[in-house]
């Protein structure tokens, strides 16, 4: 973002000394100001989608913002089609209101004058914005309200997530396409056409995620904690590591995991499968399994009776590479990571389990 605000001050600097005949500072003072306001024109344009979203109840916990554009990140999805679809065209009418008040600026200002001229850039930028961001396709605005009406007619919001991913893809490709075209006909520079290109990726990167996360989605009913926990088997704090391992691979029970318990027999560690296969073999019967543990209480808790939804959830809020899973007060098993993205992501390769 910064050597992108660097160019920008640059280029535009210089058309401005052009433009206008001012002295060099001067016009990148000009430049840096419209980089400001564009980093402006997109914080509001998230706003409105934050404050749509919070005027129907749903939070938003943050605002990232780039010079380019920018997202908001909510604590969940809209609720109905409707509200989707709202939230979705806030930012693109926020854009669309502020082009339209750059271009009044722009035809009150004089001529040649350096307000003028960033009046009428932000002009441009803003409805080229609202315009852009209303194509249908994913990630775009205008994706996300061709989901929310793809969702209301066909009831379903994951298959609505994927199809408008696969707009997004094919809006990638052909946007790709105009330019090279353009390019060709020596309408565009080959700035331009860079620019472009790295407009092109983003959209495919960002169409490609969304099928990705509605894939996902569609797969959560299948996150079952009863048959995910891995079972444990718990050996009495100071036993030697090489024991223990002995145990468990005596153990019939698949894809055991290793606990420490105290004189009582309550768990009180976990053992990192990582931290035991760093000791060289011939010191694990000498060191003792509490050494590469860790404290049950260092490790999050996730309920048996959770449903797969709120498993990810939890995964999402809580990130860890594994947890116990409790009933009541007893710990029936452990959740690992990997073991849940194998469910989701079934096609994705992943390492053998031990």
């Amino acid at each position: 973002m910064i050597l992108l605000a660097v160019l920008v001050t640059y280029v535009y600097g210089n058309y401005v000394r052009a433009e206008l005949d001012l002295r060099d500072p001067f016009g990148y003072v000009v430049g840096f100001g419209f980089v400001l306001c564009l980093l402006g024109s997109v914080l509001l344009h998230e706003l409105g989608h934050a404050l749509t979203a919070r005027r129907f109840g749903i939070g938003v916990r943050g605002i990232t913002l780039e010079l380019l554009g920018g997202w908001t990140e909510m604590d969940r999805d809209a609720p109905t089609p409707r509200v989707d679809a709202l939230v979705s065209l806030a930012g693109p009418a926020v854009s669309l209101v502020l082009g339209g008040v750059a271009t009044a600026a722009t035809l009150a200002l004089p001529d040649r004058t350096a307000a003028g001229q960033i009046a009428f850039q932000l002009a441009a930028s803003n409805i080229l914005v609202a315009i852009f961001n209303v194509l249908p396709g994913l990630p775009l605005d205008g994706g996300r309200a061709l989901r929310a009406g793809l969702w209301w007619l066909i009831k379903d919001r994951d298959r609505a997530t994927e199809a408008a991913g696969w707009a997004g893809r094919v809006l990638a490709f052909g946007t790709g396409m105009v330019a090279f075209w353009l390019y060709r006909l020596g309408t565009l520079t080959l700035l331009g056409m860079l620019f472009v290109l790295l407009v092109v990726f983003t959209l495919w990167q960002g169409a490609g995620q969304s099928i990705r996360l509605a894939r996902m989605t569609r797969r959560f009913p299948l996150v079952k904690l009863r048959e995910l926990a891995r079972p444990l088997l718990t050996v009495p704090a100071g036993t030697p590591l090489g024991e223990a391992q002995r145990r468990r691979s005596q153990d019939p029970r698949p894809n055991v995991v290793l606990a420490v318990s105290d004189s009582a027999g309550n768990l009180t560690a976990l053992v990192d499968p990582i931290a035991a296969e760093r000791v060289p073999v011939d010191r694990r019967p000498w060191v003792a399994v509490d050494s590469v543990s860790r404290s049950r209480d260092a490790v999050p808790a996730l309920p048996l009776d959770l449903s797969g939804e709120q498993v990810v959830r939890a995964l999402q809020a809580h990130p860890a590479a594994q947890y116990v899973v409790t009933s009541g007060e007893d710990v029936v098993g452990v959740l690992r990571v990997g073991d849940v993205a194998q469910v989701l992501e079934p096609r994705r390769p992943t390492k053998q389990r031990k």
